[in-house]
């Protein structure tokens, strides 16, 4: 008896020897053809996780692809659509959302000869991505002007919620207006659709916003929440809240006063996540020139949020994202700035602001061409996209063992 606890002891340890310490950063293969760029990730309520990302090929065709990851690890990528006539953008990128077996894709088309004039395409699928709809337009403003910076959402019932920042207003007859300069400023809007695109229900959120910054939504216990970068007459550029509440939204209102004023569009937009009424917000500001990284919580789906933590502050540029644990705590990505070059960050946070831990998961350039490294979780199993950028440029994924 002896002998055979001590042969059982003698190889519990040589396991544990021989047992590797997972990496922090497990990258996972992406097939592509072309150079690549652009990437989303999406979770679903059951915990299925979708890349969405753009190949552009010598011609310039740009292409709309998508993975499912199974087993740890990309599908073959599908594609969605492509198009010789879209704009494609750093800052501003499709996505891809799925609930049960029905998805929808946003990309960016061209509308007339204007720098800026472009509308928001939306196709359907109800066939898990095999077949998709033509692509149809949420707004119907007719107008050839700046349309984008696209938040969806799946709602019950197959509907899918949108928000964006709409250009409408801006254009003064014979001018082109980007920024708001010498047009009206841009708007806030929103709209529901059911499950083949035909608009239920459509809103102006907001009538003076932030021209070129992307939005964020969520979908909490108490409603849906979208926030955004607001801009004042008097060029404040704060971040702005407005929720969905009894079917009625809130009027807009300051997440936090910080009063940065800033004479032009950042290009830096905040990121939302919640779990129940639990929301937690992550947005670059540089008040006076310092450049910050903040994280608020809200513990009442966003009616309220406390004072904010500070993330990274003097060597950083924003590009942020978010996404939350299964025990409710919540991980933030974000570029910190190294002379010309970039390392994507990664820490966590406890409900109360606490920081558990601070990662380099990524080095990368603090070029445009890297674009934004977004982020996503299931359970406690956590996934990375960014691009690398070069002379051929390439999505990168991976799973953070955090």
């Amino acid at each position: 008896m002896k002998k055979l606890l001590v042969i059982i002891l003698v190889m519990a340890f040589l396991n544990a020897c021989t047992d590797k310490p997972k990496e922090l950063v497990e990258e996972i293969t992406l097939e592509t053809s072309y150079p690549s760029s652009l990437p989303r990730l999406f979770t679903n309520s059951k915990g299925e996780t979708y890349l969405s990302y753009v190949e552009r090929t010598p011609e310039k065709v740009a292409k709309l692809f998508f993975s499912k990851l199974e087993n740890g690890q990309w599908a073959k990528p599908q594609l969605i659509t492509e198009g010789d006539n879209w704009f494609v953008n750093w800052a501003d990128f499709p996505s891809v959302i799925e609930n049960n077996s029905h998805m929808a894709a946003h990309w960016l088309q061209k509308s007339d000869k204007g720098t800026f004039d472009y509308d928001v395409r939306v196709a359907i699928s109800t066939s898990s991505g095999d077949h998709w709809s033509d692509s149809f337009i949420p707004h119907k403003d007719g107008v050839a002007a700046e349309h984008g910076f696209v938040t969806m959402l799946p709602l019950d019932n197959q509907r899918t919620f949108m928000t964006w920042l709409d250009g409408r207003n801006t254009k003064v007859e014979g001018e082109e207006s980007h920024g708001g300069h010498g047009g009206g400023p841009m708007s806030l809007r929103a709209a529901i659709f059911d499950k083949d695109g035909n608009a239920l229900e459509e809103w102006e959120l907001d009538n003076r916003v932030c021209d070129c910054c992307q939005t964020t939504a969520a979908v909490t216990d108490e409603g849906i929440i979208v926030i955004y970068r607001d801009r004042s007459e008097n060029e404040i550029r704060d971040m702005s809240v407005v929720r969905l509440v009894d079917g009625q939204w809130t009027e807009p209102k300051p997440l936090m006063v910080e009063l940065w004023v800033m004479p032009a569009c950042p290009v830096n937009g905040p990121s939302v996540t919640a779990n129940g009424s639990n929301v937690a917000v992550a947005w670059f500001m540089a008040k006076e020139g310092n450049p910050e990284v903040k994280l608020a919580f809200s513990k009442d789906g966003g009616a309220t949020f406390g004072k904010p933590v500070m993330v990274s502050e003097k060597n950083t540029s924003g590009r942020v994202g978010t996404t939350t644990l299964n025990n409710g705590n919540v991980l933030v990505s974000w570029l910190e700035n190294v002379g010309e070059k970039a390392s994507i960050m990664l820490a966590e946070y406890d409900t109360m602001g606490t920081l558990i831990n601070k990662k380099t998961i990524a080095e990368t350039t603090a070029a445009r061409a890297s674009g934004f490294p977004v982020i996503t979780s299931n359970g406690d199993d956590v996934y990375m996209a960014w691009t690398q950028a070069g002379d051929q440029s390439i999505v990168k994924t991976a799973k953070i063992n955090f």
